[in-house]
């Protein structure tokens, strides 16, 4: 691994097509943010990341102009630059075609308002699935702040230590572990009901031993991940929409899409609001985040 001095210091202009919304984006990954892995810092979102030629930290300021974000990676490997800009666009979702969002969601008189008050807003987004499937799986029936606080310990106990950790008045100082490592989690490190505990053991092992495989095509990733103990749809959408790049992956039962409902005056129940949301596709991933946006929420402001 690299020293202090080694780091490969990268500048990338990332082009994306405007609007892009920048509250709820920044919002989101600060709000969610896993201590030791993410962080707001000098005014950028920075996450460390695991590249195929070892560590790397990307740094991911808001947009710098129309159209671009200027994104700093630091590389123990120059050969992983690419692969570092492919995490750092998925992360902020620059892929994203926010006129063909608008057509549809705008068509909608609930959403219409929200749209045009906030029109581009992103999916934020995870480079590692078999992460944010950990991450979902202890985010489930409970709140942000206690998904954070059982993510930073296992990122403590069981995570790869950065380089040149804490540098500079950073805070990150782990890569996430990977499914190998957690293979060694104990009960008695995990502060949640018996049910979770199994449903996370039964995670790891699945995909460290290759039976649940996140990169497979979208289809396969959901059908295996959704095939397991304890993972119920709210899981594997939030995995699909948040990891595997589904546009179209809906949360209905999601406590804040159902408070945002209600507001609304949507449908609470989940086959009503599935129902009524059949006119969202192929966008109702990008519907999720507008109706977030209608609660006084964290993932909503852009931090400070």
């Amino acid at each position: 691994m690299p020293g202090p001095a080694s780091w490969i210091h990268r500048t990338r202009e990332l082009a994306f097509t405007p609007p892009l919304n920048p509250d709820n984006l920044y919002g989101h990954l600060v709000a969610t943010a896993v201590p030791g892995i993410e962080e707001w810092h000098d005014g950028a979102y920075r996450r460390t990341l695991a590249l195929s030629g070892g560590p790397g930290v990307v740094v991911l300021p808001p947009p710098s102009g129309p159209g671009v974000v200027t994104a700093t990676l630091l590389l123990s490997d120059a050969t992983d630059e690419d692969e570092a800009v492919r995490a750092a666009r998925r992360i902020l979702d620059l892929d994203a075609d926010p006129a063909a969002v608008t057509a549809v969601l705008g068509a909608d008189e609930v959403l219409r308002p929200l749209v045009e008050n906030a029109p581009g807003r992103r999916v934020p987004g995870c480079p590692d699935p078999d992460e944010f499937a950990v991450r979902a799986v202890l985010g489930q029936q409970v709140s942000t702040a206690a998904a954070r606080t059982h993510a930073a310990r296992l990122v403590r106990a069981h995570g790869t230590p950065l380089p040149d950790a804490g540098s500079a008045g950073s805070s990150l100082t782990h890569l996430f572990p990977s499914a190998h490592q957690l293979t060694a989690l104990t009960d008695d490190e995990l502060g949640m009901p018996a049910s979770r505990k199994r449903t996370l053991h039964g995670l790891v092992a699945a995909l460290a031993d290759g039976t649940v495989d996140l990169r497979a095509d979208l289809a396969t990733a959901r059908r295996e991940l959704g095939a397991l103990r304890g993972i119920g749809p709210w899981t594997v959408d939030s995995v699909a929409m948040r990891a595997l790049g589904d546009a179209d992956a809906f949360l209905p039962a999601d406590l804040g899409v159902r408070v945002a409902a209600r507001e609304l005056g949507l449908p609470e129940r989940d086959r009503d609001l599935i129902a009524r949301a059949e006119v969202w596709r192929p966008y109702r991933a990008y519907a999720t985040q507008y109706l977030w946006s209608a609660l006084d929420h964290a993932v909503n402001t852009m931090p400070s």
